[in-house]
Formats: structure tokens, sequence, C-alpha cells
């Protein structure tokens, strides 16, 4: 049986949905990449009330995804220059990732990204994150490297992917 994947537009009243998401996903996509303390620190930067709200403010569109009406995850983009867009986030609970979600959720934003006259879009994946098998097989191609100092003596090493839409 198919199940009914959706998407719709987020903005500050999903705050807490998208916390209680990343809550839920975080810690098995990271705990065998960051410490404990370097999570913590990243939820609080990365995912804090005040911090997503000064995302949306900034320009970054995000977008929850549902699988028969129920919350599977969440993205967030958004359109850098007139041809060039940027995935900020995506991520799919851990019992609806391998449904198809992931893809279809990747699918909509190019579709939207596209729309908007972006002809590549990029993203970070952790070095160690297995997503970035996930993203390979969606044409994504790794451009450059990055260590970001992100405070509190913490550094994200990550690849840069970009995929031409």
């Amino acid at each position: 049986m198919n199940k009914t994947v959706a998407f719709r537009d987020a903005d500050e009243k999903d705050i807490p949905l998208i916390q209680e998401l990343i809550a839920k996903i975080w810690p098995k996509a990271y705990s065998h990449i960051l410490t404990p303390a370097q999570t913590e620190y990243m939820l609080d930067m990365m995912y804090g009330e005040g911090s997503l709200q000064r995302q949306m403010t900034a320009g970054h569109r995000f977008i929850i995804t549902t699988l028969d009406g129920i919350p599977a995850g969440f993205a967030s983009w958004e359109k850098k220059t007139e041809t060039h867009c940027r995935l900020h986030k995506i991520y799919v609970l851990p019992d609806s990732q391998g449904s198809g979600i992931g893809k279809k959720l990747i699918s909509h934003i190019c579709g939207l990204a596209v729309k908007e006259g972006c002809v590549t879009l990029e993203l970070n994946v952790n070095r160690h994150n297995t997503a970035k098998s996930f993203y390979e097989k969606l044409g994504f191609h790794i451009v450059r490297e990055e260590d970001i100092d992100i405070g509190g003596g913490y550094f994200m090493n990550d690849y840069v992917m970009q995929v031409d839409l």
C-alpha cells in the first residue's frame, strides 16, 4: 500500500514541531559523529526558538513533509543568487527513512528552485555522514571541503555538494 507524501510551507508557528522532529532525528543521525556536548551546543545554536526565527526572517524557507498526514520530516532552503539555491537542512524521521520521502522532498525543493530561476542547488554534509551516498544517488557531487568554526571550540567538517537542476 502506497503512503501519501505531502509538503507544506512552514512558518514561526511550526517552530515547536521542527524542534520536536529534530529531537527525534539528531540523536540517530549524529551520535556516531558528534560528542554529546557538541550535539547539545549545535541543537541550541541551530534549533533554538530564536535561531529558527532568525533563519525564517533571513529568508530560509522551511517545508514540513508528512506521510499519511503525520509529520515525518522537514527541510529549509533559500535562493542565494539569481541562479543558485542552497539546501540548508533536510531531515526525515528514522522510521520514515528508506520510504522515498527524502528523495521526494529534495525533488520538491528542486522544482521550487527551478521556478525561482536557479540552475544549481548546493548543500553541506558532514564528511562522516552516511547521507553523502544518498545525495550522490540523487546526482549531487562534491565541489569542495569546508571546516567551519561554529564557536565553542567546535567545527563542522563538511563536504559541499552540488547538483545541476
